[in-house]
């Protein structure tokens, strides 16, 4: 099934992502982060207020990701860092995984690195989080290193970095 992806301009269309947001991350990090933590970050990172903040002042662009039918599947964000994409957000609903729309949304973030002449897409995964690495080392991705970061609240987020190389030509 062919995928489509919107670009998050609308105040609908925050809410929507962030109604995902809510449901997705409560339903996939239980298993590897704990609730407490789970809700510190949809609160700092994925309501309404922060989306439209990243959107509007940190140069982020959200992506809903549609399937044939128009139903929303999932959503990305994606910010330019110099000749870099930097993938911060990548997530499909719980009954949509499993049908190729990781190669798709690949394929789509693959081609805006090459109509922007960027030579990489980079990414966090937390370390707990194996189901995920597979799938980005399935997709050419490597662990370029480590990281734990301080996100507040007595939090931190453990993670590897990952990162692919784009040919440009």
């Amino acid at each position: 099934m062919k995928l489509k992806f919107t670009q998050v301009k609308t105040v609908e269309e925050i809410a929507e992502v962030a109604r995902l947001a809510a449901e997705i991350w409560r339903e996939y990090y239980v298993s590897i982060i704990s609730m407490e933590q789970i809700e510190y970050m949809i609160g700092k990172y994925q309501a309404v207020p922060a989306i439209t903040d990243q959107i509007r002042h940190q140069d982020y662009e959200y992506y809903l990701i549609h399937s044939a039918d128009s139903s929303t599947v999932g959503y990305m964000s994606v910010r330019q860092e110099e000749d870099k994409l930097f993938l911060s957000k990548f997530y499909i609903s719980k009954e949509q995984r499993g049908r190729g729309y990781a190669s798709q949304a690949m394929v789509f973030l693959e081609e805006l690195c090459k109509n922007r002449s960027l030579s990489h897409i980079w990414l966090t995964v937390n370390r707990h989080n194996e189901s995920s690495i597979a799938v980005y080392e399935k997709k050419g991705y490597r662990t370029v290193r480590e990281q734990i970061a301080d996100i507040g609240n007595g939090f931190v987020m453990d993670d590897y970095i990952m990162e692919k190389e784009i040919s440009v030509s």
